[in-house]
């Protein structure tokens, strides 16, 4: 990707001095306010308004971790299968993937530019309030901020609900006369959450080398349970299944879409992308964690990018394994298990090897769970700094002793507890968190984007990493893909008479109510006191600048820094080779 620096347009742009001697404290800005500025990414925070309250020691590689944590590939594929294999069957699976991934990766890359010009945990929701029209702004904010804090908020209780049901579902294959109950599951999940929780409130530092360990693991369960699907597939004929090979046929993997819903094959091989957008909806990760990034103009689109990638590339190669060595798909759906994923397996491998690839899934979706954590915890944060939530001055505070927001922490871990009720109104009802979090992540994702191309056409100025001229197209297809993507998530397997209330889709309920509320809330009373992100410090912008200017072309970091800084910055920080 291109990353080249622009200069800043104003000509009464003040020197800034760039110094850097090892660990010591980069640059000086020697501007009217004679501030004395730590280093460039606190300079940066401070010119989009904000003052450092975290500590920077997240790497490249960490943020990465996190987000890929957050991805959470195993877990995620293994939860999701249902929608994939259950709705259109292989094809599903293989074009439903390839052809999901186009527009998935274009919102990561319209999001990682965003990120580059804006490095704040506020992310998309402080995007939408700089870019939307100042009359607008506010409403941006709120609507993007609520849509995805509800994405955040409901990501760790989905996560820890599938795995207390698939630790659950392995004790009943273990002893078939044997069956949970809902209350059981709620407690595991409830203990899993707070335990999670503990975690997400250490020191930085350590959040960050535990993202790392819960990144390795993922990658390598993932690399694992792939051999042991394509090494200890035991597929062979028997009197059951006599013309069973060991592969299925590329007919059955790319062409016959094995159609179990009431719409047509084109309308249920886009409903199985449901489970492809909820797997690849973490790469928004590193954006809320900017603040504790550095070189986070760089480094934080960067690990967006590197996620998506990596995680679409990695993912489809698992969905092929799933697609070519799957035996009885109604039997991996229609089970009293309550488990595809356990099913699938027990089909094609030894017990032994389906308790350790299932062992190695649980440990991967705690990894996934804690990374959700911290990730909503920082949106929360960004969000009571601004005043969103009520108590929000309690609820961004941040703990003296760990400097995380550990307030935070403990008021998602709240919410996500009341989510996990839902266990108790049956699986259609828990089971709608997931379109929720694929719906809400992904309105929170694009609605920046859109009022980039609607609203700033040229005015955008990019920060150090960016898109160039693509920067337009690539943005079209990610609106363009979310904006047929929505009621799609929302449509329920079955129509007319085959459609009854449990096998409802309840996400337009579980999504629409809240943001409904949120709506209702603007009209009535927010839109009196909310006006945006607040600034705790002196907008940098107008010192730096010596006069004035359009807010949309001063956010970008690039407009800080000359050129020869910027890249002095970026080879003294091995970014630039």
């Amino acid at each position: 990707m291109d990353v080249t620096e622009h200069r800043p347009s104003s000509e009464n742009t003040e020197k800034i001095n760039i110094s850097n001697t090892n660990d010591s404290p980069i640059g000086e800005f020697n501007g009217d306010s004679g501030e004395t500025i730590r280093n460039t990414d606190e300079l940066a925070l401070q010119a989009l308004g904000y003052k450092q309250e975290f500590k920077r020691e997240f790497s490249l590689f960490s943020s990465f971790a996190v987000s890929f944590s957050v991805l959470g590939l195993l877990p995620s594929i293994a939860t999701t299968l249902t929608y994939g294999v259950g709705y259109g069957g292989g094809p599903a699976m293989t074009w439903g993937w390839l052809v999901s991934m186009i527009g998935i990766q274009c919102v990561a890359l319209s999001m990682a530019e965003l990120c580059s010009a804006m490095p704040t945990s506020g992310g998309l929701y402080y995007a939408a309030a700089v870019l939307a029209p100042p009359k607008y702004g506010p409403f941006a904010a709120w609507i993007t901020g609520w849509s995805n804090w509800l994405c955040q908020v409901t990501a760790a209780p989905s996560v820890n609900y599938s795995l207390s049901s698939m630790i659950m579902s392995c004790v009943t294959l273990h002893n078939p006369d044997w069956s949970p109950e809902n209350w059981q599951i709620f407690l595991l999940a409830s203990a899993f959450m707070l335990v999670q929780a503990l975690i997400s409130c250490m020191p930085t530092g350590a959040i960050a080398r535990f993202n790392s360990l819960g990144s390795i693991f993922n990658i390598a369960g993932l690399f694992v349970v792939f051999i042991i699907i394509l090494a200890a597939n035991n597929r062979a004929p028997s009197e059951a299944n006599p013309l069973l090979t060991k592969w299925n046929s590329n007919s059955f993997v790319w062409k016959d879409i094995y159609n179990q819903t009431d719409w047509t094959d084109g309308i249920c091989i886009l409903m199985s992308f449901t489970g492809i957008i909820w797997s690849m909806s973490g790469y928004d990760a590193p954006f809320h964690l900017a603040e504790e990034c550095s070189n986070a103009a760089i480094a934080a689109p960067r690990a967006i990018v590197m996620t998506s990638s990596v995680g679409g590339i990695v993912g489809f190669a698992f969905q092929m394994a799933i697609a070519y060595t799957v035996v009885n798909i109604d039997e991996v759906i229609n089970n009293d298990l309550g488990q595809p994923f356990i099913i699938y397996l027990s089909q094609i491998m030894s017990l032994k090897l389906v308790y350790l690839a299932a062992a190695l899934t649980i440990i991967a979706s705690f990894f996934m769970g804690q990374a959700c954590m911290v990730a909503a915890s920082r949106v929360a944060y960004a969000y009571a700094r601004d005043g969103c939530f009520p108590l929000s001055r309690f609820w961004a505070q941040v703990n003296k002793t760990t400097n995380t927001p550990v307030n935070a922490v403990w008021l998602n871990c709240f919410i996500g507890q009341l989510t996990l009720f839902l266990i108790f109104a049956g699986s259609t009802a828990i089971e709608a968190i997931f379109s929720v979090g694929a719906i809400s992540a992904y309105v929170a994702f694009t609605t920046p984007i859109f009022i980039k191309l609607v609203c700033v056409a040229g005015k955008f100025r990019p920060g150090p990493w960016h898109l160039g001229v693509f920067s337009v197209p690539i943005g079209i297809i990610s609106c363009a893909f979310v904006l047929l993507m929505i009621p799609i998530l929302l449509f329920p397997q079955y129509r007319g008479a085959n459609l009854t209330p449990t096998d409802m889709n309840w996400s337009s309920v579980v999504y629409l109510g809240p943001m409904l509320f949120s709506v209702v809330w603007w009209f009535v009373d927010a839109r009196k006191w909310f006006k945006g992100p607040k600034l705790n410090n002196d907008h940098m912008l107008y010192d730096i600048m010596g006069h004035d200017v359009d807010i949309v072309e001063g956010v970008a970091v690039a407009e800080i820094f000359s050129p020869e800084v910027q890249e002095k910055m970026a080879r003294e920080r091995s970014i630039i080779p």
